[in-house]
C-alpha cells in the first residue's frame, strides 16, 4: 500500500514498525505518501492501477492528487473492480502496454540514429 496509516493491524506492521500509537514517527516516515518529496518530476515512468472497489482504492486516489499537486507525471487507472484476481487478469493488458512503451522509448533514445553528434562539424 502507498499508505499504510490507515491499515495498522494489517499485515504484521506493527511488529516491523510498532504499534502506530507508540511509533507514530517509524509509520510517518515509511509510508510512501511522506516519501514523495524525494521524487524529482520526469525521472520516473509511474502507474497506478486500482480497482473502485478495492480497500487501498481512497489511498490511491490521495496518492493521485498528491501526485497532481506536485506535478509529477503518472497514470492513474481506475476501473469497477477490487483487489482480486479477476481485476489484475484483466489490468495487467493495460499495465503490459504501458510497460512496453516505456521500453519502446528508452531503445528508440539509445538507438545511434536519435543520438544526436554534439560537438561534431
Amino acid at each position: 500500500g502507498v499508505d499504510i496509516r490507515p491499515f495498522p493491524n494489517n499485515w504484521d506492521l506493527a511488529k516491523r514498525l510498532g504499534t502506530q500509537r507508540e511509533n507514530p514517527d517509524n509509520w510517518e516516515k515509511n509510508t510512501v505518501m511522506n516519501q514523495l518529496h524525494l521524487l524529482t518530476p520526469n525521472s520516473s515512468r509511474i502507474i497506478i492501477d486500482c480497482g473502485s472497489g478495492d480497500f487501498f482504492y481512497e489511498v490511491n486516489v490521495r496518492l493521485h492528487q498528491e501526485l497532481l499537486y506536485r506535478n509529477i507525471p503518472h497514470d492513474f487507472i481506475s476501473r469497477p473492480g477490487v483487489h482480486n484476481w479477476e481485476y489484475w487478469a484483466n489490468a495487467i493488458k493495460y499495465q503490459a502496454l504501458f510497460f512496453n512503451d516505456y521500453f519502446d522509448a528508452g531503445k528508440a533514445s539509445s538507438s545511434p540514429s536519435a543520438n544526436t553528434h554534439r560537438g561534431r562539424r
